[in-house]
């Protein structure tokens, strides 16, 4: 088997060090060891932007607020799904994460960061959400392997209710929030719940159209008019 070669390290703010590796056409991000993503399992990144703009897809202007770059996936399927008028902001805290995408993992995704569509903001996706007020028709949270905040503690605030609350002032009427995350989590789906969201849970497959694998889970919360 190819081993993994280290092609790039960088410190996260307020602690751990995210490293990128590549091993043939295969790459991983991992944080202290645990893998946060793998460019080989990447169907429901896209299915979070998928479902997402399907509950906008009648809207004339639609503006997308995508927390977390990952590989591109997510972003490069909210393109696929918006016409021309359509825009996405992606906010991404660690700016080599950034410059990975722009690099190594460029192709992978098709080069969505070259769309002229595409704005990113290298900011904390909670800066950006308390600074807007009815700005996004949809809001997309791929940060931290979800709700359990596995890398950094300063990321629970964006699943906690303060966060929540500032995602729902920042959307516009009827407007969605996607949250993706590694497994269901009951208390997160009770703080959405009494954040005024109305909720729907989906599962979906991390690897495609795989049956009886493993599976994530997509919070769709929408925020009534």
């Amino acid at each position: 088997m190819i081993p993994w070669e280290l092609i790039d390290s960088a410190q996260a703010p307020g602690g751990g060090e995210l490293r990128l590796y590549r091993r043939g056409r295969e790459y991983s991000i991992q944080v202290d060891g645990n893998e946060l993503m793998n460019s080989r399992v990447h169907s429901s990144e896209e299915a979070l932007a998928d479902l997402a703009c399907a509950r906008i897809a009648d809207r004339p202007f639609p503006r997308i607020l995508i927390g977390g770059m990952g590989m591109g996936y997510t972003t490069a399927a909210a393109l696929h799904r918006l016409g021309a008028n359509g825009r996405v902001v992606v906010a991404e805290l660690v700016p080599s994460v950034v410059e990975w995408n722009r690099g190594p993992l460029a192709d992978l995704a098709g080069y969505p960061l070259d769309d002229c569509r595409v704005t990113v903001q290298e900011k904390d996706v909670a800066i950006v959400l308390r600074s807007e007020k009815k700005a996004y028709d949809a809001i997309l949270l791929d940060v931290d392997n979800g709700p359990e905040a596995m890398t950094r503690r300063g990321n629970a605030w964006l699943y906690g209710k303060a966060g929540l609350e500032a995602a729902f002032a920042a959307l516009r009427p009827a407007g969605v929030l996607a949250v993706w995350s590694a497994g269901p989590d009951r208390a997160f789906t009770e703080r959405l719940r009494l954040a005024g969201f109305g909720i729907s849970e989906v599962r979906v497959p991390a690897r495609g159209k795989e049956q009886g694998g493993r599976q994530h889970t997509i919070w769709l919360a929408a925020r009534n008019p």
